[in-house]
């Protein structure tokens, strides 16, 4: 009888375990919220952005340079300095885009 009591005792504490596991497999199965793809891509932009911001910044003083100095147009400073703005604000952009659409 004693024998009997423990294997059921030890049977009922695998399944209280199984029950346990099981409640927590949600929680494991959503665990990973993003896609490895937009991981890559999250990693892409962040590098894109980290070499693009000491170009940026050496390209704005170089135009505007040789905008003073009459070597070049207004018009290619502006519209190089509208492009950048675009770059920068891309993620923005697309934020903006997609939530006009409902998104």
């Amino acid at each position: 009888m004693d024998q009997s009591f423990k294997t059921y005792a030890v049977r009922a504490g695998m399944g209280v375990l199984a029950l346990l596991l099981l409640g927590a497999l949600p929680d494991l199965v959503f665990a990973q919220a993003t896609s490895p793809f937009m991981t890559g891509a999250t990693a892409l932009q962040t590098n894109i952005l980290d070499w693009l911001t000491p170009i940026a910044i050496i390209l704005v003083m170089v135009l505007g340079a040789m905008a003073m100095a009459n070597r070049i147009s207004w018009g290619w400073c502006i519209a190089a300095i509208l492009g950048i703005a675009i770059s920068f604000g891309a993620p923005q952009i697309v934020t903006w885009v997609r939530g006009m659409f409902g998104v």
